[in-house]
C-alpha cells in the first residue's frame, strides 16, 4: 500500500499562522436499485464498511453480498477501496479488484448490487464565532473564537481531531467539549494517558486482554476502545505512545476492530478518536519517533490551542468562570464563598505570563480562594511570585509559600561545605518536585516533560522526599 505523502482533504488551511478555510471531506455512495436510487452521504469517516451483515456503515440486503464485504478509507487524499475475501468480489468500473482507487462518478459492483461514488468536498472560509464559548472552552479572544468555528463544522461529523498546544491550554476539555457537541454525546467518553501507564500495561490498557494471557491476567479485560464503543476515545500525549504499539493504533482506526493481548479474534468497535500532544508530531516523524502513516490517519482536523499569555484578555472571564463553578468556592448553601478579584488583584494577574497556561490559573483561583478573607480576591491572596513580581518597593510582602525558596536560602557556614551543599540541593530538589506536581495537578508525566527529565527519575525523587502525587 503507498505512504501518503500528504494530509488529508479534511484540513484546515493557514495563512500568516491563522486558519482561513476549512475542507470537509464528504463522500456519498448512490446504490442503483432498477429505476430507483438509494443515496447515503458519510461525512468525515476514516472507514466506510459495506456488506450485509446489520453492523456495517452501509448495509446491502443481496444474498450475493458477503456479511463483511467491502471498506472504503482514505489513504494520502484519495479514497480506496478493498476487497475483504469476499466471496463473490467486488468490482471497479466492471474491473475486479482487492484494492483500487476510487473516482467520482465511478461504479461500484458487490455481487449483484451496483453503487455510484460521487466525492463532494466542501470547503467553508473560516469566520469567528461570535460567541464566547463553545460547550466548556472559555473566551472572547479571536483566536477561541476561530476554533469555535471550526469546531460547530467537526464536532457533528466523526472525523478524527489532533490537539495540539502547550501543557495547561485545556486541550481535554477542548476534546470533551467536541464529544458533548457530537451524536456521540450520549455514549461513553474514555480518557487515556499514553504517558501515565506503565508501558508493560499500554497495550492491555489500550486494547484489552484474555483470561492467562500473561502474568497476572487472572481475567479477561476489556480495553479503553472497547469500553468507548459507541463514544469517543481520547488519546492523552499522543507523542508518548511506544513506536512498537503505533501499527496496532492505525489498525484500530483504518478497521474499527481490536485485537485483544493474547486473543485471535478481532472485535469491532465504534469509536471516534480525538488526541492531545505538545509535542511537534511533524518534527516527531522526520526524527523517527512516531510513524508518518499514523500521523496522516490522524491528522484529519488539527487544532493548535494559543497559551494563555497569547489571549489575556480572556483572564477576566476565566477567572469568573472557576468561582462560579469550582467546587472549591461553595458554601453549602449552594452560594460562592468569593464572587470577584479585585481591579489590583487582577492587574498583577494581567502581568504574569501564565507558563502553566489555564491550568495554571485555575489553581492561582483555588489558591486565592482558600486565603481570601472577603468575598473578593485581594492581592494578598496571589501566590508570591506573581503578587511580587510588579509591587512597588513600599508594599508590605503577601503570603509566602510554606518553605523558603532556594534562592532565599542562608548558607548554612557551621556545617562543612559537602553537607551544607547536600541540605540545599535536598531542599530545592524537594520544592522543585512539589511546585511542579501543583502546577500541573498531580500528573507526573506532564511534570516530569516540564521539568525535561525522565519519568522514572522524577518518579525516584518524589520516592525520596516522600512526595506524593495528591
Amino acid at each position: 500500500m503507498p505512504t501518503p505523502s500528504a494530509p488529508e482533504p479534511t484540513k484546515l488551511h493557514y495563512i500568516d499562522g491563522r486558519p482561513k478555510e476549512l475542507t470537509l471531506r464528504r463522500c456519498k455512495l448512490e446504490v442503483v436499485k432498477g429505476d430507483k436510487v438509494e443515496t447515503h452521504t458519510f461525512d468525515q469517516r476514516d472507514t466506510i464498511t459495506i456488506g450485509a451483515s446489520d453492523d456495517n456503515d452501509l448495509v446491502i440486503r443481496d444474498e450475493t453480498v458477503s456479511r463483511n464485504h467491502c471498506r472504503i478509507f482514505t489513504e494520502g487524499g484519495q479514497y480506496l477501496l478493498r476487497d475483504l475475501d469476499s466471496t463473490n468480489g467486488t468490482f471497479i468500473n466492471r474491473v475486479r479488484i482487492r484494492e483500487g482507487w476510487l473516482k467520482p462518478g465511478c461504479t461500484i459492483q458487490l455481487g449483484t448490487s451496483e453503487l455510484r461514488f460521487v466525492a463532494s468536498d466542501e470547503t467553508f472560509r473560516i469566520v469567528p464565532s461570535d460567541k464566547s464559548r463553545f460547550q466548556d472552552i472559555i473566551g472572547r479572544d479571536p483566536k477561541m473564537r476561530e476554533i469555535y468555528a471550526i469546531l460547530e463544522k467537526i464536532a457533528p461529523t466523526d472525523a478524527t481531531v489532533v490537539i495540539e498546544g502547550e501543557t495547561g491550554t485545556g486541550k481535554e476539555v477542548v476534546a470533551r467539549s467536541v464529544h458533548m457537541a457530537s451524536r456521540r454525546s450520549n455514549g461513553p467518553f474514555m480518557v487515556f494517558d499514553c504517558g501515565a501507564v506503565p508501558e508493560n500495561l499500554i497495550e492491555s490498557e489500550l486494547f484489552g486482554h484474555e483470561k492467562g494471557s500473561f502474568t497476572g491476567a487472572v481475567s479477561t479485560r476489556q480495553g479503553v476502545f472497547e469500553m468507548a464503543h459507541g463514544g469517543t476515545v481520547f488519546l492523552d500525549e499522543l507523542g508518548e505512545l511506544q513506536l512498537d504499539l503505533q501499527p496496532k493504533l492505525l489498525r484500530v482506526l483504518e478497521q474499527r476492530e481490536v485485537k485483544r493481548v493474547g486473543g485471535t479474534k478481532p472485535i469491532k468497535v465504534d469509536v471516534r478518536v480525538v488526541a492531545a500532544t505538545n509535542r511537534d508530531l511533524e518534527e516527531e516523524v522526520r526524527a523517527g519517533r512516531f510513524r508518518e502513516d499514523l500521523f496522516y490517519r490522524l491528522s484529519v482536523v488539527r487544532l493548535i490551542l494559543p497559551p494563555l499569555r497569547e489571549r489575556k484578555d480572556d483572564i477576566p472571564l476565566l477567572i469568573q468562570r472557576f468561582l462560579k463553578t469550582g467546587r472549591f468556592n461553595q458554601t453549602q448553601d449552594g452560594g460562592q464563598h468569593v464572587r470577584q478579584i479585585s481591579r489590583e488583584a487582577l492587574d498583577r494577574v494581567l502581568e504574569y505570563d501564565w507558563p502553566g497556561n489555564v491550568r495554571e490559573l485555575l489553581n492561582m483561583v483555588e489558591r486565592a480562594v482558600s486565603f481570601a478573607e472577603s468575598d473578593s480576591i485581594e492581592v494578598r491572596d496571589l501566590p508570591d511570585h506573581i503578587a511580587v513580581a510588579h509591587r512597588p518597593i513600599h508594599e508590605e510582602p503577601t503570603h509566602v509559600e510554606k518553605g523558603p525558596a532556594p534562592n532565599q536560602l542562608k548558607p548554612d557556614v557551621d556545617n562543612p561545605f559537602k553537607e551544607a551543599k547536600e541540605e540545599w540541593v535536598s531542599t530545592f530538589e524537594k520544592d522543585y518536585i512539589e511546585a511542579l506536581l501543583r502546577r500541573n495537578d498531580g500528573n507526573i508525566s506532564h511534570a516530569a516533560r516540564e521539568a525535561e527529565i525522565d519519568r522514572k527519575y522524577f518518579r525516584k525523587l518524589m520516592k525520596k522526599y516522600g512526595i506524593t502525587a495528591d
